[in-house]
């Protein structure tokens, strides 16, 4: 049974610091209560406050038992580099009592025991998403946990009024993005996510596989669904 390391309890604690005073950057993901993601976050401080960074890959807690050392290591030198670029995040976060970062930077990995402190460090697990964007399924929400990325993101960026996420014709759910910017008049969708296995979900392999996109006209449901809430 899974039980929270020291280190990701060290890490938990300076992140929930942090984030009660982020700095004028905000919070990256809006405001809790959170669940920490072991999705890769690289939070450092300038002059201004607190930001957080994505490394190129997260390593989410199970992973830690098939992962490389040496491409784990690539990891940690990716976040030395960005941390020297911000000379004042050690010392803040040795005031924060999160005394152990500079020696998890500094220290090459070269073994599991080391792959597990790095994966439980601040500078991979403290992601601070909500439950729903961190585990939720649809049609509630779309956690990170369930849902590509490249959709997934779209919940952090786009307009309120734009539905991201939509019930498809077989019940599912999907993902689209408007085909035109925003006041074009173009009420046509793009379906970039749907289930593997579904209709919709072939078509969009389909349509990749010829470099083509899966459009919806502005009358479709699933294009009337996603600008129900826009004149």
């Amino acid at each position: 049974m899974r039980k929270d390391s020291p280190w990701f309890t060290a890490a938990k604690r300076a992140a929930r610091k942090i984030l009660a005073d982020p700095g004028p950057g905000g919070l990256p993901y809006g405001h809790g209560p959170w669940e920490m993601h072991h999705g890769g976050s690289l939070w450092v401080r300038n002059a201004e406050g607190w930001r957080m960074y994505l490394a190129r890959a997260g390593i989410e807690w199970s992973m830690q038992f098939c992962a490389d050392p040496a491409k784990v290591d690539r990891l940690r030198q990716d976040a030395l580099t960005l941390v020297q670029a911000f000379p004042d995040t050690l010392s803040a976060m040795a005031k924060l009592g999160y005394d152990e970062a500079e020696e998890i930077l500094s220290t090459p990995i070269t073994d599991a025991r080391l792959v597990e402190r790095y994966t439980d460090s601040l500078f991979n697990s403290c992601v601070p998403l909500t439950r729903e964007d961190h585990q939720g399924i649809l049609p509630k929400a779309a956690g990170e946990h369930h849902y590509p990325w490249p959709a997934k993101a779209g919940d952090f960026i786009r307009y309120d009024d734009f539905e991201l996420w939509v019930t498809l014709p077989d019940g599912t759910h999907g993902a689209v993005t408007p085909l035109s910017p925003r006041g074009s008049g173009d009420g046509r969708v793009r379906l970039i996510y749907a289930r593997h296995g579904t209709p919709e979900g072939d078509a969009v392999a389909r349509a990749q596989r010829q470099h083509k996109a899966v459009v919806l006209p502005r009358e479709h449901p699933v294009a009337l669904e996603a600008y129900a809430r826009q004149p």
